[in-house]
């Protein structure tokens, strides 16, 4: 299984009309992504009720979505992100509960229509997921999340992402090619395209061809977290800025990079080994993201959907001045 990268689409929620908007792009995107009719109808419905919570909740925020590959063809993820109050979900999941005087079955209306459905609020925020596949497409089996977002909404995106899935083993790569635009595009996508050729050699070996393939464009930094369930662990190589953890309920590791620029200054690249456990998420991020920030500022989101963690950190740690990736994996996803 290979699945590379797709960024986000993020539609502003301020006002009403906005709502109807959000409803056409989504259901348009359904339709592009062969959804039937009834399919696509169910992806509006659930456009609509996460939009107009937003308003009548948070009073403002965002609906973002993104294709996400299935077994079969593909779904489509929609995740509504705020700055509000923040609620209980387990109440406001129950039929009957509503917080604003009107029959209170929005949230749980939403389940029922999504093969997927999770949220995390505090009083920071909020951040629901939903995602939805037609009837006869199956989800992957591997539990991950990506938030990917160019500078100033730019056609073109500097960072490129990658994930393969063998067996028991993930191969995840994280590139971000220097500046922005389609000079970092083409930097990026040409890292990529190479890594996808051998996702499961070491990561050293993966790191100098990426470097031959990007000599000649503007080079980027890039990492590769492989991961091997049967070993036990996480071997690593990084090159400039990419941040890297592994992360559980108690502790967190950092990943170690060198400095230099694929395509350019590059030494040798050393691959370390980390062990990891199977309920460990693996992070890695672009440098459009704050380094300074910890999970457990955030009780009982590292339980959460990968795609609600990596959502939540590009809301409270994106830079704005940059590109940004953030993926997020649970380990778990690979066993017998």
């Amino acid at each position: 299984m290979n699945v590379h990268g797709s960024t986000t689409t993020v539609l502003p929620i301020e006002d009403s009309s906005q709502v109807g908007h959000a409803r056409r792009i989504a259901q348009g995107m359904a339709a592009q992504l062969a959804f039937d009719e009834t399919d696509a109808a169910r992806v509006a419905l659930v456009a609509t009720e996460l939009a107009t919570n937003l308003l009548k909740h948070a009073h403002h925020g965002a609906l973002h979505l993104r294709s996400i590959p299935a077994q079969t063809g593909s779904g489509i993820e929609l995740i509504a992100v705020d700055r509000g109050p923040g609620f209980n979900p387990s109440e406001c999941l129950a039929d009957g509960f509503s917080t604003g005087g009107t029959q209170g079955n929005g949230l749980g209306a939403l389940m029922r229509q999504t093969q997927l459905f999770d949220i995390y609020s505090d009083n920071r925020g909020s951040v629901l997921l939903a995602q939805l596949y037609p009837r006869h497409v199956s989800a992957l089996p591997l539990r991950y999340g990506v938030s990917q977002h160019s500078l100033h909404n730019d056609p073109a995106c500097g960072d490129a992402w990658h994930l393969a899935v063998e067996g028991r083993k993930i191969s995840a790569l994280v590139i971000d090619g220097i500046g922005h635009g389609e000079e970092a595009e083409r930097a990026g996508l040409a890292g990529a395209a190479v890594f996808a050729t051998a996702p499961f050699a070491d990561p050293a070996t993966s790191m100098l061809e990426m470097h031959h393939a990007m000599t000649g464009t503007r080079g980027g930094a890039a990492a590769v977290s492989l991961y091997d369930a049967n070993a036990g662990n996480v071997r690593f190589a990084g090159i400039g800025n990419i941040g890297a953890c592994l992360l559980s309920a108690e502790k967190s590791r950092g990943l170690a990079s060198h400095p230099g620029i694929v395509g350019s200054q590059f030494r040798k690249a050393n691959a370390f080994d980390y062990p990891a456990a199977a309920q460990q998420l693996l992070i890695m991020y672009s440098d459009g993201l704050q380094s300074r920030w910890d999970m457990r500022d955030y009780p009982g989101l590292v339980h959460r959907h990968p795609a609600i963690i990596a959502t939540l950190l590009h809301r409270d740690f994106c830079r704005g001045r940059d590109d940004v990736t953030v993926m997020v994996i649970a380990l778990e996803a690979v066993h017998d």
